[in-house]
C-alpha cells in the first residue's frame, strides 16, 4: 500500500483541493486538480511533459494527472531581500516532520535563478493556513537590520480578514495581552492585564456582503495567533478558523497578509510591498487606504 505525502495533502487541503472525510484522514483529490509526484509535492512541469495515464491510487488518496499544487510566487526580489506570496497549507519553517516548507520552495527558486549559494532566511512566519506576504533575507550582512526592524516594530504589516456577521466598529484598537491556553496546547488566549504578553491590533471595517465583513487588520506586535485571538475575543472569529470558533469554510482560513512597509536593509529606502488581491477572501477588490 502506498501513502500520499503528508505535505502534499496539507498544501492541497489548505487550497481547497482536498478534504478530510473523517478522523482517519481519508481524502479525495478532484479529477485534474492535483499531481503528486512519487517523491513529494514538487510542482508539475508546465506544458504537456507528463506522460498520459490513469489516476494513481496512493493508499486512500486518488491523485489525478493535472496541475501541481500552488506553491506561491516571488513578488519582490533583489540582492538582499525577497518577498513571497505564500499559499495556504505550507509551513514557513520546518517542524521536524520532513514536510516541504516555504523556505525549501524559495531555495529552489534561487537555484533556478542561478543563486544556489544563497541561503534564504525567513524574517517572519505565517500560520500554516494563512496566506500572503512573507519576507526572506538573502544576505547575512544585512539580516540584522531586518531583525532590528521586526524587534522594534518598525515594519508595518497589514492583513485582510473575513468574519461572520456585521462588525459593529468602523475602527477598533485592541490592547489585550495574549498567553498560552493551559487547556489546549494548540491555542493561545486573550489574557487579563498583567498576564501574558502585551499585544496590540488595529482593525478597520472595509466592506460587508452576504452576512460577512471584510476587515483590514494591522499588527503592532507579533504574538502567535494574534489576529485570530483578538478577533475571537470580540466575538468575531475569522471565517474558516475552527480552532477559535470560526464558521466553516471550503476556502480555508480567510486571513491574508496583504501589505508590508519596511526600510530596505541596504539602501534605507522605504518599501511598500503588496500581494495581488486575494479573491479567495473577497471576490471583488475593495478600495484600500
Amino acid at each position: 500500500m502506498y501513502t500520499a505525502p503528508r505535505d502534499a495533502f496539507r498544501i492541497a487541503a489548505g487550497q481547497g483541493l482536498a478534504e478530510k472525510n473523517g478522523p482517519s484522514g481519508d481524502c479525495t483529490y478532484p479529477q485534474g486538480r492535483v499531481y503528486i509526484p512519487s517523491r513529494g509535492a514538487s510542482p508539475a512541469p508546465s506544458g504537456a511533459g507528463r506522460p498520459a495515464g490513469r489516476a494513481r491510487r496512493c493508499g486512500n488518496v486518488a491523485a489525478e494527472r493535472g496541475r501541481a499544487v500552488d506553491e506561491g510566487r516571488a513578488i519582490y526580489e533583489d540582492e538582499v531581500l525577497l518577498a513571497w506570496d505564500k499559499p495556504a497549507g505550507i509551513l514557513v519553517h520546518g517542524d521536524g516532520s520532513g514536510a516541504r516548507t516555504l523556505t525549501d520552495v524559495v531555495a529552489e527558486h534561487l537555484v533556478d535563478a542561478g543563486r544556489a549559494d544563497v541561503r534564504p532566511q525567513p524574517v517572519q512566519r505565517l500560520d500554516v493556513e494563512t496566506t500572503g506576504l512573507v519576507l526572506f533575507s538573502l544576505d547575512r550582512a544585512t539580516q540584522p537590520a531586518l531583525d532590528a526592524q521586526v524587534a522594534g516594530h518598525d515594519m508595518r504589516k497589514q492583513y485582510l480578514a473575513v468574519v461572520s456577521g456585521r462588525f459593529p466598529w468602523g475602527e477598533k484598537n485592541l490592547h489585550q495581552p495574549i498567553g498560552r491556553d493551559r487547556h489546549d496546547a494548540r491555542r493561545m488566549r486573550a489574557c487579563r492585564p498583567g498576564q501574558g504578553k502585551p499585544a496590540e491590533t488595529r482593525v478597520r471595517r472595509l466592506a460587508e456582503k452576504d452576512g460577512r465583513t471584510l476587515l483590514l487588520v494591522e499588527l503592532r506586535t507579533g504574538r502567535r495567533h494574534q489576529i485570530r485571538v483578538h478577533l475571537a475575543s470580540l466575538g468575531f472569529p475569522i471565517v474558516g478558523d475552527a480552532l477559535y470558533g470560526g464558521a466553516r469554510s471550503k476556502r480555508g482560513l480567510l486571513l491574508h497578509a496583504w501589505r508590508e512597509e519596511l526600510d530596505h536593509p541596504m539602501t534605507g529606502e522605504r518599501l511598500r510591498l503588496e500581494t495581488a488581491w486575494p479573491a479567495r477572501l473577497w471576490p471583488e477588490p475593495v478600495a484600500l487606504p
